[in-house]
């Protein structure tokens, strides 16, 4: 019995000491996003797009022979638990880079402690501008949302030919507030007019009074930058309401959830997204398919831009030169080796030089702002499904 309580001993010992061994050679980056709450699509998406990236480096040799983990942490779709989310990263985990989040307000509330730790944050589609104005460690790969709202504008008064809109927005939300700004500067320049600019908050269920008095000013479109929960609820309510114009957004509509909570509310309906599955391009198409061999579903859009955040880093950590063999020393512990502020600085320059980098969602070049300058398509949603109607190029 005494042997065999030792030999358990001595194999337990073993197994930490190859846990250790390993966890020293190996890479650490962060992420966090809404795994659950009121955006849950949008952290999920997310989380398999960057899976799938650092598998396919980890498969092919990892970054200069050095593999790559991912800790991931849910902030439950809420900006106070995004920055606990953040802190624990860089504080506790230590991690080199944190990738996240897709909503703008939690970006926001997590950036400053990115920005202030020197980590280098790449958020893969919080649009709104105020996210990489927080400093210069901050960084997207997603357009942003001035351009978003001038193509959704545009969109409405030249293709849809009208000139008469209503807003009904999220003020708790950074992305709403902003976006429904943007919309409202192009389509009043345009020659448009706003009739009226409507309010709920996220997590409400009745809009009701909202859509009365927004069918009282007779607009012929009604704008609803908001996520995908609530406008699926605008929708089945304002044709409850017999009001009948078309329901036009932005890319927080993407989400699988929008038209089984909308239905038929939602034909005839338009947003604007960083990309459509009916792209032919290679990249998109290839991507599409082991997409759907790892995860048995088409991916919407916030999937190809975790992948592109994901994969960006991945070669700017690569390029940064901190992997070289005079940075990395044989039997010390790989992480307490590379993770110092000179180190992630010339992550943080190299991906700043990011230059025609040959994305999913499309070519990227990150510029002076840390914005990446991409085209939009515009979606429609026919019986139920969604339809490509345009792309249109900054």
């Amino acid at each position: 019995m005494k042997v065999f309580k030792y030999l358990v001993f001595f194999l337990i010992l073993a197994l930490l000491l190859l846990t250790c061994a390993k966890k020293e050679d190996v890479i650490l980056l962060g992420e966090f996003g809404s795994l659950t709450g009121t955006t849950a699509t949008f952290g999920k998406s997310t989380q398999k797009g960057i899976e799938m990236a650092i598998d396919q480096v980890n498969k092919a040799g990892g970054i200069e022979g050095k593999l790559l983990k991912i800790i991931v942490e849910d902030d439950q779709s809420k900006p106070e638990e995004a920055a606990t989310a953040v802190k624990k990263l860089v504080n506790q985990d230590r991690v080199l880079l944190v990738l996240g989040e897709v909503a703008s307000s939690r970006s926001l509330a997590a950036a400053p402690i990115c920005q202030n730790a020197l980590v280098p944050m790449i958020t893969p589609s919080s649009t709104n501008p105020k996210v990489t104005q927080v400093g210069d460690y901050i960084f997207r790969v997603c357009f942003i949302d001035p351009f978003q709202g001038e193509v959704m504008a545009k969109f409405a008064f030249n293709t849809l030919k009208v000139s008469k809109a209503a807003i009904l927005k999220d003020v708790k939300n950074d992305y709403s507030v902003g976006l429904a700004q943007f919309f409202t500067d192009t389509f009043t320049r345009l020659g448009g007019e706003v009739l009226c600019d409507e309010s709920y908050s996220e997590g409400d269920i009745e809009f009701r009074a909202q859509l009365t008095s927004i069918r009282a000013k007779n607009p012929d479109v009604i704008f609803i930058p908001g996520y995908y929960t609530e406008v699926g609820l605008i929708a089945r309510q304002a044709r409850d309401l017999g009001i009948k114009i078309p329901l036009i957004g932005g890319d927080g509509w993407d989400s699988p959830r929008l038209l089984e909570i909308g239905g038929e509310a939602l034909n005839n309906c338009y947003y604007s997204n960083h990309y459509t599955p009916e792209d032919t391009r290679p990249e998109i198409q290839n991507f599409i398919k082991e997409f759907k061999t790892r995860y048995n579903e088409i991916p919407d859009a916030m999937a190809p831009l975790g992948y592109d955040a994901a994969t960006i880093a991945c070669d700017a950590i690569k390029r940064s030169g901190i992997l070289s063999p005079e940075n990395v020393k044989v039997g010390k512990n790989l992480m307490e080796t590379i993770n110092t502020p000179d180190n992630r600085k010339k992550i943080r320059d190299a991906i700043a030089q990011t230059k025609d980098f040959p994305g999913v969602t499309g070519i990227i070049t990150i510029d002076e702002n840390r914005n990446a300058k991409k085209p939009a398509v515009v979606l429609k949603v026919e019986d139920q499904k969604l339809k490509f109607v345009e792309t249109i190029y900054p």
